[in-house]
């Protein structure tokens, strides 16, 4: 096995650092022991700081190539334990560490069992044990009569508590109404924790429709038309209400796709509530278009929306009204995606894409003159504080962890299978050009991924549970 060095020192002109609009000129030294920061040095250094040839040393000029902290992915579907044959813990961590993504917080449902009892819980830790090349942490889950079960999870370690307004297709991770809601947000009232809300209401004259109700299952349009925009504006209108009975809870908006709620959380947030939003690379990378008919892999839900949407989205992100951003990766088994049918109606929706979410992001950001510090905000920084984890994740800084991802933003490619490093290999990437590469990734100041060696090559998962 080779030698763990003692010392990471990596020297950039171009560092991401907290506070600064604009990359800096800094040298980073971790001690691996620990997996620390413990100096930044704001200066370009060519050659190796003299005092360090004696220990371990990894030094790496990186020259003009960026160094940005790992992000930190709080919305992912690793599906395991029960599901591997969607994803799992090996498969979904590499993906999200050749992305450098150096954080993933787990969803509580479509394992099997999901997340919601702390016994459901220790059987998740058990089966990420050893498994993760990214550090990991989880949400539970609130469903149904479960409501004694979240403080003791909270304490068991869970960063917060997922729920569905909408039928989630999933028999043993049912929705809840708004009286049931009201019981958690009771028992939660004084804890410090966060609810995140699959946001769609529960409307039986759109849900659970049948294909002919619509019209054709294999054009996009007919999805559309069984998730409109009203769901998402219906259910944050609830959740905006409910807030205001619990005010000392932090509610969390997961995936919003539809602009025409931004006016209905930017009245909560200027009253100031405990509200923040997310959104997705695929709602501000993709539009709805004719091209996604019979494409079933486009499918997730709340729908990707059109173009003017998209761009409301954009703004709504630029001017802070939405908060960050995450993956929602919610990958499947392939023959359930139906795709020889084309059936977007019947097949399983989700979006399989961890790992590319910096290089869509900085694409599509570009366009609209956003910097990489603004990314790294919504993907590092805030995505830190919604888990709780700005005390370790989130930034380059002393004392936080030597997670931190060498990266070139000039370099183009196109998505290929060779660049899905989860397990089954679709997106609706495949064929985009996109720029930006991740050449290394460090989890506490260990290399755990290395573009030029084949990725993984010769490495090993040292990610823990946070």
């Amino acid at each position: 096995m080779t030698t763990i060095p003692e010392v990471l020192v990596i020297s950039s002109r171009n560092v991401i650092l907290p506070g600064f609009e604009q990359p800096q000129a800094a040298t980073i030294r971790v001690d691996v022991h620990t997996g620390i920061i413990v100096d930044i040095l704001q200066q370009y250094l060519r050659d190796e700081p003299s005092g360090h040839h004696h220990l371990k040393t990894r030094w790496i000029n990186a020259g003009d190539q960026f160094v940005l902290p790992g992000l930190v992915d709080t919305h992912v579907h690793l599906q395991e334990p029960g599901q591997t044959d969607w994803e799992g813990f090996w498969t979904g961590t590499r993906a999200a560490i050749s992305g450098g993504v150096t954080t993933l917080v787990d969803m509580p449902l479509d394992c099997l069992p999901p997340t919601t009892t702390v016994a459901n819980l220790q059987m998740k830790k058990e089966a990420a044990e050893g498994q993760c090349w990214s550090d990991i942490a989880f949400w539970g889950g609130i469903i149904p009569g479960n409501q004694a079960e979240l403080k003791p999870m909270a304490d068991g370690g869970v960063k917060g508590f997922k729920c569905f307004l909408i039928d989630t297709g999933t028999d043993e991770f049912p929705w809840v109404s708004e009286s049931e809601l009201r019981t958690h947000m009771e028992e939660l009232k004084d804890t410090p924790t966060v609810l995140l809300f699959h946001a769609e209401l529960e409307n039986p004259s759109l849900t659970g429709c049948h294909p002919q109700k619509y019209g054709d299952p294999t054009v996009y349009q007919t999805y559309l038309d069984s998730r409109p925009e009203e769901m998402e504006v219906a259910a944050i209108s609830m959740i905006v209400r409910l807030q205001q009975e619990y005010p000392s809870l932090h509610c969390h908006i997961a995936h919003l796709s539809a602009s025409t709620a931004l006016p209905l959380i930017q009245t909560a947030k200027r009253r100031g509530s405990k509200l923040t939003v997310e959104t997705c690379p695929h709602y501000l990378s993709l539009s709805a278009t004719p091209r996604f008919n019979r494409h079933p892999e486009f499918k997730c839900s709340p729908p990707i929306r059109e173009d003017q949407n998209r761009e409301k989205l954009w703004d709504a992100l630029i001017d802070g009204t939405i908060d960050c951003v995450a993956s929602d990766h919610s990958p499947c088994a392939l023959e359930l995606k139906k795709l020889e049918e084309g059936d977007i109606m019947g097949a399983m929706g989700g979006i399989h894409g961890l790992g590319l979410g910096l290089s869509l992001l900085w694409t599509e950001g570009k366009k609209r003159g956003v910097s990489l510090a603004q990314i790294v905000r919504w993907t590092s920084e805030k995505t830190a504080q919604l888990a709780g984890l700005s005390a370790s994740k989130g930034g380059i800084k002393v004392g936080l962890d030597g997670d931190l991802v060498i990266w070139d933003p000039n370099a183009e490619f196109e998505v290929s299978k060779k660049d899905l490093h989860f397990k089954n290999k679709l997106s609706p990437y495949e064929g985009m050009g996109l720029r930006g590469v991740v050449h290394q990734t460090f989890l506490r100041g260990r290399l755990v991924y290395d573009r030029k060696q084949n990725g993984f090559d010769g490495l090993e998962p040292v990610g823990n549970l946070l």
